[in-house]
């Protein structure tokens, strides 16, 4: 089944999740957004001036983790925290500016993809972000809390996601500049990352150096990647899947 799907539109690339199902994170679906950048890079001529747009079909950006697929195997866990953290490094260092338009729910590990774009837009009429891990019992990792303190400036809407998982809709995101804009629908969030994608192409930036200083402006995340600390939570992580 395909995962997702790339579109070229002129110097837009949109990245797409298909179907309507909660798009969880696994290592297919990763390996397929992982071949959709490495597609892109491969394209030498695209490298200035173009710009990457993910978005996604249905009620959901991105639930998380697989938790179901990874259940209690240790190994199964260690595989998916090992290629999402290959994954955010990718897209520190990808050479083009990128949009996460979220027309849908973004949680837990998908809200960290989606924190790892430069630029957020969002619908109004459904869809919240959610740090889900203090209401299921798992333990953040420290790359976690990093993207989240890179991400989210406000130490009280910081302490509100991360302690009491608050949910915020796009209306809270945008006051608290976590996004940078709110649309009313599906369709109006679409049209409006193509459009600032269409503004961002104009600069015609350069790629590589661009993906440079974004690898300075988040080397925090990046000197935390390298730490894998789901050992520790593997337990969690059972228990987590037990109350699914």
């Amino acid at each position: 089944m395909e995962m997702c799907n790339l579109e070229k539109r002129g110097k837009l690339f949109i990245l797409t999740f298909t179907g309507e199902d909660e798009h969880r994170i696994n290592p297919a679906r990763i390996d397929a957004i992982r071949s959709a950048l490495n597609q892109i890079r491969s394209d030498s001529t695209s490298l200035s001036g173009s710009v990457l747009i993910t978005t996604a079909h249905g009620k959901f950006f991105s639930n998380g983790y697989d938790l179901a697929w990874a259940g209690s195997s240790p190994d199964k866990i260690r595989l998916m925290s090992s290629k999402l953290r290959e994954l955010v490094a990718d897209l520190i260092s990808f050479p083009l500016p990128t949009v996460a338009a979220i027309t849908g729910h973004a949680c837990a590990a998908g809200l960290i993809f989606a924190f790892c774009h430069d630029y957020i837009v969002m619908r109004k009429d459904r869809g919240f972000l959610y740090m889900s891990e203090t209401d299921i019992g798992l333990k953040i990792p420290a790359w976690f809390i990093a993207v989240i303190s890179c991400k989210i400036g406000d130490a009280k809407v910081r302490r509100d996601v991360v302690l009491k998982a608050k949910k915020l809709t796009a209306e809270q995101a945008l006051e608290s500049g976590i996004i940078d804009t709110a649309f009313d629908t599906a369709a109006e969030t679409a049209e409006g990352a193509v459009e600032l994608g269409e503004k961002l192409v104009k600069n015609g930036w350069n790629g590589q150096v661009y993906g440079e200083n974004r690898k300075q402006l988040y080397r925090e995340i990046l000197d935390k990647l390298g730490v894998d600390e789901t050992t520790d939570d593997v337990n969690n992580v059972a228990i987590a899947t037990s109350k699914m």
